[in-house]
């Protein structure tokens, strides 16, 4: 009898209990993963996801970091910044090339080789933290990159892989918010704030998305969590090898984010002004640690960088350029030749005020796709009795009024494409923080409402979840999202063009990331001019196929042909869709009729008989 006591109570009271509690909610986020998953998944159509995507490929197939989605920008720096070693080295030897000893004519071959379009390109644009991950992925899990002949499934295998890594980052997320609310608030603020997060249908598109934006938001949840504790072991005087580890952590953490996105470094500098306003007298030794932690882990990086391209963060370091109003219209990736020249210095900060209008007119009051970030937003009227709540407040706003600054001098035509869901998107990183402090304002109002409203309590936080999760509601809903990204993408077809090439041969596409990913061979994003920029690569390494399709095809005649990013090709463009022939002299006259007029692909010769 007291064993069958002991077995209920186990079942209604003790760990059982918990248990059935916790298997419930496993299967409710499984059932909801699943769900997202068969109504609202799509494929890729980030350029940024596949040429990570590829990267991670590359590394795990052991080629290094190396690319196959080459940009004319990044040839133009690679060999600026070769042709600048070789002078280097040259004025150390004789000023007669005849007198130079073999060895030497070895070295400067050996720094010209970099610059070789025939040799593995290396990646100057990302960072390497999320491919590395995703590297990982590809060595332990089955990806299948060729897709098998006659396949019907519009879904490529190896996005729904990185799709499901992202969301189990997802998940990972939702639960270190639970942890830090439930430490900083009560359980009531951290199931309510989990809730909140995890019903949010801009992270679920985020984690569909391909990017690397749900390993920053893990990053900064664990960078958030490091600098409570030891704000929190400052004021209850803990150990010092505990808060060196602490200050250790945090300069890993803000590593991790800076070599995933290098725009996530300048969280330095909040981090460093928290730890030296709240950190009591051993701020300067543990803000040092951190600095110096971090420092270390990203200086070999940025020394690969330079001595590839000449700029501590590669291709990326010109990114504030683009979009400007010396080099509007095109972007800064296809110019083989950029003329910095007419560069101003009011440039910036025009660009800074165009677009932080449009940051806080619109991307801050909708932050995280949520109005919930309104709570937050009046709550920063509301003091807090516990000087942690207001000290890792006052953090947010310092890094939230920075990433406003930082997106907007990052922000290129890629945000007008995708504003929502991009890699430029800083402020969704700070979402799950700003979530939480909006939950917390909700229960202090039902907490100092009348005895009527406390008892329809369960009603208002219902109501609060259901107008939270309405946007995913709505994105379940028949009907059911489209998975493919076509036009331009089609898994199937890029790869089945690509695979007509020798796996040595060089393509051009005005979409190389996805040549490069579904079709992986190398390819060449398309210059801005057919003459001389098309010439002047085809004559470093012939260009063996040119592939073209709805980015460019489909662009309007006078302002995108003739005076807009294309204006290079317009004429080429004309006259190979009007009058379906190539210019006179254009090494490519073989055109594969099947893709006209939606795309072209043209070729040296019939390689689909």
């Amino acid at each position: 009898m007291r064993g069958l006591q002991d077995l209920i109570y186990l079942w209604e009271e003790g760990a059982g209990a918990r248990f059935l509690k916790f298997f419930l909610l496993f299967l409710c986020v499984v059932g909801l993963a699943v769900l997202y998953d068969i109504r609202a998944y799509k494929n890729f159509s980030d350029p940024e996801a596949m040429e990570q995507a590829q990267l991670a490929r590359n590394l795990a197939e052991g080629r290094g970091y190396v690319t196959d989605s080459i940009k004319p920008f990044s040839i133009y720096l690679l060999q600026k910044r070769a042709q600048s070693r070789i002078q280097e080295f040259a004025r150390k030897l004789p000023s007669d090339r005849s007198q130079w000893r073999p060895e030497q004519l070895e070295m400067v071959d050996k720094l010209g080789q970099t610059a070789d379009l025939a040799r593995p390109h290396p990646e100057l644009a990302h960072p390497p933290g999320y491919p590395l991950l995703l590297a990982g992925a590809m060595s332990i899990l089955p990806f299948k990159f060729d897709i098998p002949p006659g396949a019907k499934s519009l879904r490529y295998q190896p996005e729904v892989l990185i799709a499901l890594l992202n969301q189990l980052l997802f998940f990972l997320a939702v639960w270190i918010v639970f942890c830090l609310a439930r430490r900083l608030f009560d359980a009531g603020v951290a199931w309510l704030a989990s809730i909140t997060l995890m019903v949010s249908e801009l992270f679920w598109r985020f984690s569909a998305s391909g990017l690397s934006t749900m390993l920053l938001i893990v990053i900064f949840l664990l960078l958030v969590w490091c600098l409570v504790r030891l704000e929190q072991g400052a004021e209850e005087f803990t150990n010092l090898g505990k808060m060196l580890i602490l200050a250790f952590l945090a300069g890993l953490l803000l590593a991790a984010g800076t070599l995933t996105r290098y725009s996530f470094g300048w969280l330095t500098i909040p981090v460093l002004i928290f730890m030296g306003s709240f950190l009591g007298a051993r701020r300067i030794l543990l803000s040092h640690v951190t600095l110096i932690t971090f420092a270390l882990a990203v200086a070999p990086w940025l020394a690969r960088n330079y001595q590839y391209s000449g700029a501590l963060f590669g291709a990326a370091s010109y990114t504030v350029h683009e979009d400007t109003a010396s080099m509007s219209g095109f972007p800064l990736g296809r110019a083989l030749e950029p003329d910095f020249s007419h560069v101003s210095v009011q440039d910036i900060p025009d660009k800074l005020s165009r677009n932080l209008k449009t940051i806080l007119t619109s991307d801050l009051p909708r932050l995280g796709g949520s109005w919930v970030s309104a709570f937050f937003l009046v709550g920063l009227l509301v003091p807090f009795r516990n000087p942690t709540l207001a000290r890792l407040r006052y953090f947010l706003v310092l890094s939230l009024a920075l990433f406003c600054f930082v997106q907007a001098l990052g922000r290129t035509s890629r945000s007008v494409e995708s504003p929502d869901v991009s890699s430029e998107n800083l402020l969704v990183i700070l979402a799950p923080l700003v979530f939480m402090f909006g939950v917390a304002l909700f229960f202090t109002i039902l907490d100092q409402a009348r005895a009527a409203v406390w008892e329809a309590r369960p009603l208002f936080v219902g109501g609060f979840v259901l107008m939270a999760g309405a946007p995913l509601a709505m994105a379940l809903l028949p009907p059911r999202a489209y998975p493919s990204a076509y036009p331009p993408y089609s898994p199937q077809l890029i790869q089945g063009l690509a695979h007509w090439m020798q796996p040595h041969e060089l393509m051009m596409s005005d979409i190389p990331w996805a040549v490069a990913w579904y079709g992986r061979r190398q390819c060449v994003w398309l210059p801005l001019s057919y003459q001389p920029e098309f010439e002047m690569i085809n004559r470093q390494r012939p260009v063996k196929a040119l592939y073209l399709t709805q980015t460019t095809l489909d662009n309007r005649f006078l302002s995108q042909w003739y005076r807009g990013e294309n204006q290079g090709w317009g004429d080429f463009i004309v006259q190979s869709l009007l009058r379906r022939e190539v210019p006179t002299g254009f090494p490519l006259v073989k055109a594969y009729a099947d893709l006209f007029p939606d795309q072209l692909f043209l070729t040296d010769k019939e390689r689909w008989k």
